[in-house]
């Protein structure tokens, strides 16, 4: 399995997705794993990679949360979570993908 978070440096939003994404490794056996994390830097870099904001977690290259709405660009990315809206993925939503 490989896991990636792009992220852009003006959303902080990132860094508590990176800490529930190895926590969420942790719960599903796979701390082993190393989240490759990967700086979205340009609006020409979000449209070549086609980043949907900050953060974006890929699991073997596929946006396990996305919905088909979200826009392209550097903007910081809002979650539906089970608490309401977020500014990433919950604990419970990452384990459920990375079960």
């Amino acid at each position: 399995m490989k896991v990636e978070l792009l992220y852009f440096d003006g959303c902080p939003n990132w860094e508590v997705a990176e800490e529930r994404l190895a926590q969420a490794l942790k719960a599903v056996g796979r701390d082993d794993l190393t989240v490759r994390l990967r700086q979205v830097e340009t609006a020409q870099d979000a449209a070549n990679t086609g980043f949907t904001g900050s953060p974006t977690v890929l699991v073997d290259g596929r946006d396990p949360f996305a919905t088909g709405h979200e826009q392209i660009g550097l903007a910081c990315r809002v979650y539906s979570t089970p608490q309401g809206l977020a500014g990433s993925p919950s604990l419970e939503q990452l384990v459920e993908v990375l079960s």
